[in-house]
């Protein structure tokens, strides 16, 4: 069925299916997606700050201290995050980089038994007879072909990595900005503490909320679900941090007997 034949009720398709439109497509250049890495940062900058002020107001400390704490935290977890993410890319990358060399010396030493998993993996998917050989001899004649065909169907590993360094960047910054907003009523703001507490609050919803919808638009979920879900985890880790810092202030004010 052609897309201009699709019935009326069907949702919109994401791109054309004519031949000139299939080949573009299939001779662009794939580019990693890096919309993980920055929801990754986002989120975490967000709960990891708010939950720092809640604890603070928990505990009962000035806002100086939620303002100190919150920046310092920002800072240092963002850094960590973001080398976190740097190692994590890289040795995807580098595991990918170990399996093209070990699929690489089998081809040179062991080519027959390649080709016979070539054969087996495209008879699963239901190939047979001379197709079947007409399909093995045209994959193995070209090395990288080859290798990038083992690599996707007998590792099941994509051929396409995201790049280490600007995957650190995107979750650092996303950590930066989301996290700096929960803290921007006490940088710019005077306030009593419960207001202060009470606009950072705000503040943090709503960019747990954001990112939520944002995620559900690029992903093609629920937007208002995902807004609501992502603002639920945002809600419980400050509620726990919050119970904690109380916790811990309560304990450290019981006199010494």
């Amino acid at each position: 069925m052609s897309d201009e034949s699709a019935p009326p009720d069907c949702p919109p398709l994401s791109h054309e299916h004519t031949p000139e439109a299939v080949h573009r497509r299939l001779a662009a250049p794939h580019r990693p997606d890096y919309t993980g890495d920055a929801v990754l940062g986002a989120i975490d900058g967000t709960v990891t700050t708010f939950a720092v002020i809640s604890g603070v107001a928990g505990a009962g400390l000035p806002a100086a201290a939620a303002l100190v704490l919150g920046i310092a935290n920002v800072v240092a977890d963002g850094f960590s995050m973001g080398v976190s993410n740097f190692q994590a890319t890289k040795s995807e990358r580098e595991y990918l980089d170990q399996i093209r060399r070990e699929e690489e010396l089998h081809i040179d030493q062991a080519p027959e038994g390649e080709r016979e998993e070539i054969r087996q993996i495209f008879a699963a998917k239901g190939f047979e007879g001379e197709l079947l050989e007409d399909v093995v001899e045209v994959i193995t004649t070209d090395d990288d072909v080859w290798i990038d065909t083992m690599v996707r169907e007998e590792y099941g590993l994509t051929t396409e990595t995201r790049r280490p360094i600007r995957s650190a960047w995107t979750t650092f910054l996303a950590f930066c900005v989301a996290g700096s907003i929960p803290l921007l009523p006490y940088a710019f703001a005077d306030l009593g503490a419960d207001h202060l507490y009470l606009s950072s609050a705000i503040l943090a919803g709503l960019v747990f909320a954001t990112i939520g919808w944002l995620r559900g638009r690029i992903f093609d979920l629920n937007p208002v679900g995902a807004a609501l879900g992502t603002l639920a985890l945002g809600a419980g880790a400050s509620a726990i941090a919050y119970a904690l810092g109380f916790a811990v202030e309560a304990l450290v004010t019981i006199p010494v007997v």
